[in-house]
């Protein structure tokens, strides 16, 4: 890596604030070109970069099989690196100003529906003991709060607020925010502190944690989640943003105002909860399509 990635990886780190799973991202995905300057050019300075260099990667990466949104997640690493090195008057020219990635459909959420939910939280049996108790509040949590998987994961004991009935999370780039819940939910998670903590040694941090009193991962979040879905859906992709996506649905299907669901979710654009709109007018037209004689 060039003294210049590095420097610019610093830069995402300590003052813009981005966690290390995200600078670790940006890392592959710089590294990844600088292998292909150097195998084109025999080396790689990023002064000497042009569009040209930059199409010509984008195509080898289309051809190798990456998806539109692998690729253009990369150009925008790449032009995020580019518009660094010419703040800082490293580079005259930014060579990604008239590049453009290559364009992409953008899927629905994937969603489940309200009934498969009460189905899996009221009537379907969850392993016994602190394992399943755990389990079940992970899928409450995420249905009934809409967080993401790196928030429930770095909830900690401190973050939650039973008397005034909400959680606080630490969400993208650090920024915080508060998402209320209702007694079912706190009668479910003061019973799963109840548990855990006859269960677990010592007085832990963070609030999920695993039978040695560590913090739970996120693959053990995600493997509990495909697990105990598959009991009641068969949805190809089952996974908590599944989940995060049932909640702002059922808000929207609820009547919800879509600034106050923006808030809920931590989206920094209402442009991005809309696509839930979308999601809500295509489940109303496969119900009118279903039951309507002449549709």
């Amino acid at each position: 890596m060039s003294l210049q990635t590095d420097t610019f990886l610093d830069y995402l780190r300590y003052e813009r604030g981005y966690s290390e799973e995200t600078v670790k991202s940006y890392r592959n995905d710089l590294a990844e070109f600088e292998r292909f300057c150097m195998e084109r050019d025999g080396s790689f300075v990023a002064t000497a970069t042009d569009a040209e260099t930059v199409r010509e990667w984008m195509v080898v990466l289309m051809e190798d099989g990456y998806a539109s949104s692998s690729v253009n997640r990369k150009l925008s690493c790449l032009r995020s690196f580019y518009r660094f090195l010419l703040k800082r008057g490293d580079v005259q020219a930014d060579p990604l100003r008239k590049v453009s990635g290559p364009k992409r459909k953008k899927p629905l959420p994937v969603f489940l529906k309200e009934g498969e939910m009460d189905t899996l939280l009221d009537n379907v049996p969850f392993d016994d003991g602190f394992r399943g108790c755990r389990d079940r509040l992970i899928i409450a949590l995420f249905y009934e709060t809409g967080m993401r998987l790196a928030e429930l994961v770095g909830l900690n004991d401190a973050d939650v607020d039973f008397a005034a009935s909400q959680v606080k999370v630490t969400g993208k780039r650090n920024k915080q925010r508060l998402i209320p819940f209702g007694e079912p939910l706190a009668g479910a998670m003061k019973e799963y502190l109840d548990v855990r903590d006859r269960v677990v040694p010592g007085r832990p941090e963070a609030f999920f944690v695993r039978e040695t009193g560590e913090r739970v991962t996120r693959g053990i979040v995600a493997y509990a989640v495909k697990r105990n879905l598959s009991k009641v859906v068969t949805v190809k992709k089952r996974s908590p943003h599944v989940l995060r996506h049932t909640f702002a649905t059922v808000m929207l299907n609820h009547e919800a105002e879509l600034g106050a669901i923006k808030e809920l979710l931590g989206h920094e654009s209402l442009t991005t909860t809309e696509v839930y709109t979308h999601t809500t007018f295509a489940e109303l037209k496969k119900v009118y399509n279903q039951a309507h004689p002449r549709a």
